[in-house]
């Protein structure tokens, strides 16, 4: 049986649709002594109710939000809940149909596609590793920055360890059932930082809840646009209050 499309008709979909795992994304190349080979995707956190962590996230957003990679959509629907205007974009059929199912907006779409909104976003979400997302975090982050209004922000979640990894990956399931190979990335916090300064993004923020670590960036004013590359990075190494 050929293997299906990333995240799209992969154990991934079945795993939303049960809301349980155990997945996994499985390095495709050798892998360095000591190094996991499978790493595992928490697919019922994903699928429950936003934990502390998550709310300590959405307390910082502005409306209107975009969640990229928003998989089952536990913050779109928290959002809007809240009254908070909300989009999730996702490449996965079962992601868009469980976040509408609980009452987010979603669209079935990549990041890297025409959305709704270009330049006008308050907040952008880029939370569970969604980082990784094309294999080349600075470029990511480049695409990001044209979607958020002047003075908008970005809050991602970076790796628990200080990584920094461009991989080539597929879903798994227990069962060894998996999908099509595709590039990913996995960046710890420095990384982040690294390729934010690239991307031209101002570090406003950065802590760690539940053991899971978190960025704020923001879009700089046009004015500090016409800065020098050694000074973005500058005042993102400078950048804003930070909490342990």
């Amino acid at each position: 049986m050929e293997p299906g499309e990333p995240w799209t008709d992969d154990p991934y979909a079945r795993a939303l649709r049960t809301g349980r795992g155990p997945l996994y994304l499985r390095r495709t190349a050798p892998c360095a002594p000591g190094t996991a080979e499978l790493l595992p995707l928490d697919v019922e956190r994903w699928c429950a109710a936003p934990d502390t962590a998550d709310m300590d996230v959405l307390r910082r957003c502005t409306g209107p939000v975009l969640d990229v990679g928003c998989g089952p959509g536990r913050l779109v629907a928290a959002l809007a809940a809240r009254g908070v205007p909300a989009l999730g974009v996702d490449i996965s059929p079962a992601a868009v149909a469980r976040t509408r199912r609980h009452g987010g907006a979603a669209l079935r779409r990549s990041v890297f596609d025409p959305l709704p909104r270009e330049g006008r976003w308050g907040t952008v979400l880029l939370m569970d590793g969604n980082v990784g997302i094309g294999g080349d975090p600075v470029a990511l982050l480049v695409r990001l920055r044209t979607l958020v209004r002047p003075g908008g922000r970005l809050l991602v979640e970076a790796a628990d360890d200080d990584v920094d990894e461009h991989l080539t990956v597929r879903v798994e399931d227990a069962h060894g059932r998996h999908g099509r190979p595709f590039a990913w990335a996995r960046v710890g916090t420095t990384a982040l930082l690294n390729a934010a300064a690239a991307a031209r993004w101002t570090l406003t923020g950065r802590w760690i809840a539940d053991g899971r670590a978190f960025v704020e960036l923001h879009r700089r004013n046009p004015g500090l646009d016409m800065l020098s590359p050694a000074d973005g990075q500058h005042l993102t190494a400078q950048g804003g209050p930070t909490r342990p």
